[in-house]
């Protein structure tokens, strides 16, 4: 590995010795090697240019600036006029709304269903990718606007009237009635007080206006996400049960819609985000899809949102890795620097193999979004997939961002280092959109009800089989275990070892996808580290059989020269 002189600066005219200075205008696509061959093999290299020019944006110093403005300065909620007037109105800091305009001109909210060319969600997911590296909490409402027009399309005439404005890549944060809007924002709300995500606990309610598909609702939202955009989709009883509905801010006739926000919530991390409680009396909304079947109407949103919060999983592991790699490339301690140090080398080595896995993981799952159009297997893989990714990638992110942290030493646990933000967004995916028992319990649902599924994801490891014995083996011994479960699904036993099998299902998945895709060095020690017993409990704990600077090396080349 090649050593780079210890960087200096100067502070305060005197000199600073072994600090180093912040990673500022690179670009996140063209240094990631294994997003750009995930984009190529997604078949979307008629959007690389556009991705390209996103990641260069977003590793400038403005871009930077922007995130750390957003966060610092978090919304601000007026309920109230000076006259004692409803309001309901939340004010955000510039820096938000130069966040927002950079995601919706990319089209990060609408380009799967603006651009038909296949590969279009992996194009997108490569941009969400890197996106949430800059600033998460802003992709809240671009992500439940890009999910919302999936469960939207479940009512065509709905849809047609808001497609134009949401389909704009023109960003309009006006607040005014959805028509006179140059874009449009969807949102959601789907938890209530008395139950998370056991919405069918719900108990707000929605009664129909004459025999119009139009209903006036009432109730609350413990979760609302981002109260300023401009419709939400919602779940509501009616008479016929639970039922999907869309509730603009603003009435058809152009009104002030009865939506109203009782309170921002104060949350660990995703600072620069609105999540709010709201109440609804009367609120003017629109039936979706069929009365009583709202759960699977707006399933299809959640699955959208469930790949975005894999990708967001990836994401700020691959952030904390290139922060830690670049750290590591410039600082230096007892007379090498840091990446020359033997310790320090398995831990970042480890690191690289996580984050690698995790980007094959998010970027084949958004491939298959594409792919399923058409194709069942693919359609039964993404069903699955979404599940077993949404799961693991929430749940790897928090301990590794942790452990690229502390690669930083006390440097990271200062604010400056940008790595306490990353650390307090971390935990937030492993929740949104259902929390790990919720989507172990999903995964057991999709084999016991889908068997097209299972089967869909045995094909996809059998891809790999054949290339190491490891592999076959760990493979063969989940075949059977599956094979085994169709004939006793009833036992409750299932669900209490569902969390064991969602890992078993997900390192299968990673490995067979680093067969296929990854150098022959990550490839070996990623399988003898996470399939075997060849790897302790915690990260740096690659064993000595394997060559950690052909690991290191690519990883390292680009931010050991910056």
């Amino acid at each position: 590995m090649t050593s780079s002189p210890v960087s200096t600066r100067k502070v305060n005219d005197e000199q600073s010795l072994n600090q180093v200075s912040p990673l500022t205008n690179y670009n996140l696509f063209t240094t990631d090697p294994t997003l750009v061959t995930a984009v190529e093999r997604g078949g979307a290299t008629w959007a690389t240019a556009k991705i390209s020019e996103l990641g260069r944006i977003l590793g400038s110093e403005d871009a930077q600036r922007w995130g750390v403005d957003a966060n610092e300065n978090p919304p601000d909620l007026h309920i109230f006029d000076r006259n004692g007037n409803r309001r309901d109105e939340v004010l955000f800091h510039p820096s938000w709304h130069q966040l927002m305009r950079t995601s919706i001109t990319h089209q990060l909210h609408s380009l799967p269903w603006k651009d038909m060319r296949h590969g279009a969600h992996a194009a997108r997911a490569a941009m969400m990718l890197m996106t949430v590296q800059n600033e998460a909490g802003h992709t809240c409402p671009i992500s439940m606007t890009y999910s919302g027009m999936a469960a939207l399309r479940a009512e065509p005439e709905v849809a047609k009237s808001w497609e134009p404005q949401i389909l704009s890549s023109k960003y309009d944060p006006s607040f005014a009635p959805a028509s006179g809007k140059v874009g449009a924002l969807l949102g959601m709300g789907m938890t209530e007080k008395q139950g998370g995500s056991d919405v069918r606990a719900n108990t707000t309610r929605a009664e129909r206006i004459g025999a119009s598909r139009e209903y006036l609702v009432t109730g609350h939202k413990w979760f609302c996400s981002a109260p300023m955009c401009d419709a939400f989709l919602i779940l509501a009883q009616t008479a016929n049960g639970l039922s999907c509905f869309l509730l603009p801010r603003w009435t058809a006739a152009g009104d002030k819609n009865n939506f109203f926000i009782q309170r921002l919530k104060d949350k660990l991390g995703n600072r620069s985000n609105a999540s709010s409680e709201v109440e609804f009396s009367n609120a003017w909304a629109q039936l979706v899809g069929e009365e009583g079947r709202g759960i699977n109407t707006i399933i299809e949103m959640v699955n959208h949102t469930r790949l975005d919060c894999a990708i967001a999983g990836a994401g700020l592991m691959r952030q904390a890795l290139v922060q830690a790699l670049y750290h590591c490339c410039h600082r230096a301690a007892f007379g090498k620097l840091l990446v020359e140090q033997p310790l320090m080398q398995n831990v970042l080595a480890d690191l690289v193999l996580e984050s690698e896995a995790a980007t094959q993981m998010a970027m084949r799952l958004a491939e298959s979004f594409d792919l399923r159009v058409g194709d069942e297997m693919q359609r039964a893989f993404a069903r699955i997939a979404t599940a077993i990714s949404k799961y693991w990638l929430c749940k790897r992110v928090s301990p590794f961002v942790a452990e690229a942290l502390e690669c930083l030493g006390g440097n990271g646990y200062v604010e400056d280092s940008g790595m306490p933000r990353l650390y307090r967004e971390a935990p937030l995916y492993g929740i949104w959109e259902g929390s790990g028992n919720v989507i172990c319990l999903d995964i057991l649902r999709a084999l016991k009800k889908e068997p097209a599924a299972g089967e869909a994801l045995l094909h996809e490891l059998h891809l790999a089989k054949g290339a190491d014995q490891r592999f076959d083996l760990f493979t063969n011994a989940i075949e059977a275990d599956l094979n085994n479960m169709k004939k006793s699904f009833a036992g409750s036993g299932q669900e209490g070892q569902s969390r064991r099998l969602a890992d078993r299902l997900a390192l299968a998945l990673q490995a067979s996808l680093m067969i296929r895709h990854a150098s022959s060095a990550n490839a070996q020690a990623f399988i003898a580290s996470r399939l075997g017993h060849d790897h302790g409990a915690n990260f740096g704990t690659l064993s000595s059989a394997y060559d950690l600077g052909a690991i290191l090396e690519p990883a390292t080349r680009t931010f050991s020269q910056i």
